[in-house]
């Protein structure tokens, strides 16, 4: 167990690019790499006015509760991880929390989602569930979750770990992992990979609106529109450079 960073923060150009990117184009990008199923699947944002987030992943992994460990008394105890692991957030890291998939208990409520806010983190998520979450629906940082549940933790969890590699909703997630999240869901960019991609998601995220502004004008997907033909890849060329107020050969 470590409760220190990953590594050094992310180039803040790379952050302030994936606030402009999709899930699903990253989700297609990450598949042409390789990697199939890196989106959290199954897990809801609670505050649906948020637009998204992006930010590096600070882990807390769960393990089955025990009666005699998880009592009330536990929480005032000095080495409750749950209230470690909150102080140590630093500004613009992500909360990820690791609840075995399980809705049976909160992995947390409005009180340690009010204390990640101050420390300006970025976003709470869990593949559990949280509890106030008509409080949720208002505190000004992104969380996600499969479900609102009234129960307390102690009842089915017990806080093992801290910035260790977790499961979140079936995908690996290890410290300093980049996380993306919009009114969709929420996606895990490995972190070697994060700077290596960026243009290329960019890219791609203006060719699909440029694309979709072409289908919704009319046009069929079959001929080499949908996916883009070398033509229609060239006519998007010409239709970036236009917009620039570049002038073409």
């Amino acid at each position: 167990m470590t409760h220190s960073s990953a590594a050094q923060p992310l180039d803040p150009d790379v952050i302030a690019t994936y606030r402009k990117i999709s899930t699903a184009t990253l989700a297609t990008r990450l598949f042409a790499v390789g990697l199939r199923q890196q989106y959290l699947v199954g897990l809801n944002p609670v505050n649906t006015s948020m637009e998204g987030f992006v930010g590096e992943a600070y882990t807390m992994r769960f393990i089955p509760a025990r009666e005699d460990i998880d009592t009330l008394e536990s929480l005032h105890g000095p080495d409750n991880l749950q209230w470690i692991g909150v102080e140590a957030l630093e500004e613009g890291q992500v909360l990820v929390i690791d609840s075995r998939d399980d809705i049976s208990a909160a992995s947390a409520g409005d009180m340690l989602v009010t204390r990640a806010l101050h420390k300006k983190a970025a976003a709470v998520i869990t593949d559990g569930a949280f509890r106030d979450g008509y409080v949720l629906a208002d505190i000004p940082i992104p969380t996600y979750s499969r479900a609102i549940t009234a129960t307390t933790r102690l009842t089915s969890f017990h806080v093992a770990d801290l910035q260790v590699p977790i499961g979140c909703a079936g995908v690996a997630v290890y410290p300093g992992d980049l996380l993306v999240g919009d009114r969709d869901g929420v996606i895990v960019i490995p972190r070697y990979l994060a700077a290596e991609i960026v243009d290329e998601c960019l890219e791609q995220e203006e060719l699909e609106a440029y694309l979709h502004t072409r289908v919704h004008n009319g046009e069929p997907l079959l001929g080499g529109l949908y996916p883009p033909s070398e033509q229609t890849k060239a006519a998007y060329a010409e239709w970036k450079l236009s917009r620039n107020g570049a002038v073409t050969a």
